[in-house]
């Protein structure tokens, strides 16, 4: 009998404070891989008045995205959440990806290099403005504005954006062709 794939069974990980013995990347401390892959929550102060500038820019993202869909796709994001709370004082970025911090941080600056955006981080107080060209800098602005979980859950764990889109793509091709059989 064969044990059943890791992804059949949900599961939840205990993440450990941070301390020496974490593997450390080119930016600093890996966050271990979870059940729900790797990602990060940053909590910062907006700059005064750029909260409707932050909604504005989220409205342009999802504009963009309308027009090229595949925009995010090098980050392999599984999901991204934008909040401004606290009376439009505080922004909460929350992504959920497939890669380790290091390869996200410099995917994410080429992205935006190469599409000519800038970042929503940029109506955010101790944002560095030379981010694009300072990878050092927003990584230090991440780490001091980074909220680590402590624990994480996943339905379908440790499964990749692209695989997931593999799997709904074959029940895709095998629905179609048992609707060719009928």
């Amino acid at each position: 009998m064969h044990d059943a794939p890791v992804w059949s069974k949900p599961a939840a990980a205990v993440i450990p404070k941070h301390d020496e013995n974490w593997e450390v990347g080119k930016y600093g401390p890996i966050w271990p891989r979870t059940p729900a892959c790797y990602g990060f929550t940053i909590i910062a102060k907006v700059k005064e008045g750029r909260a409707e500038t932050i909604r504005g820019y989220g409205a342009n993202l999802a504009k963009a995205l309308e027009t090229e869909p595949y925009l995010l796709a090098p980050l392999k994001l599984h999901y991204l959440r934008w909040v401004l709370f606290d009376d439009d004082t505080r922004f909460m970025y929350q992504g959920i990806f497939d890669t380790d911090f290091d390869k996200y941080t410099e995917d994410a600056i080429e992205l935006f290099k190469k599409s000519g955006v800038d970042t929503v981080f940029e109506n955010l107080e101790g944002f560095p403005l030379d981010w694009k060209t300072n990878p050092d800098a927003f990584v230090k602005f991440v780490r001091e504005h980074q909220a680590p979980s402590f624990i994480e859950y996943g339905e379908y764990p440790f499964v990749t954006a692209d695989e997931i889109k593999s799997a709904l793509a074959v029940k895709a091709a095998f629905s179609q062709m048992i609707e060719h059989m009928q």
